[in-house]
């Protein structure tokens, strides 16, 4: 499984509703959870971004949550695949000298 880190800003809809945005986490983790993502951990954090998530599951699973996610008008994000240290030896090893 990939995993992915997810820098997240309420757009204007969403921080007029931003009493709402616990609710929308908990749909967002039904909804990931339905395509086969695991939404591995969510915090809402001060400064450049409103939220960083951390999400597991295959590519397309992934884009398509963030796609659907994005849709409904709350939020913008930028999405980065992740490596752990181990998958980055694994890359680094086939490297050739």
């Amino acid at each position: 499984m990939a995993t992915y880190v997810t820098l997240v800003n309420f757009t204007d809809q969403g921080i007029r509703n931003v009493k709402d945005t616990t609710n929308r986490l908990t749909a967002f983790r039904g909804m990931a959870e339905g395509l086969g993502v695991s939404l591995k951990s969510a915090y809402y954090t001060v400064g450049q971004f409103d939220m960083v998530i951390t999400l597991e599951g295959s590519d397309e699973a992934i884009t398509t949550a963030m796609l659907k996610v994005s849709s409904l008008g709350n939020v913008r994000s930028q999405t980065l695949r992740a490596f752990s240290a181990d998958e980055m030896k694994a890359m680094l090893a086939k490297m050739p000298s």
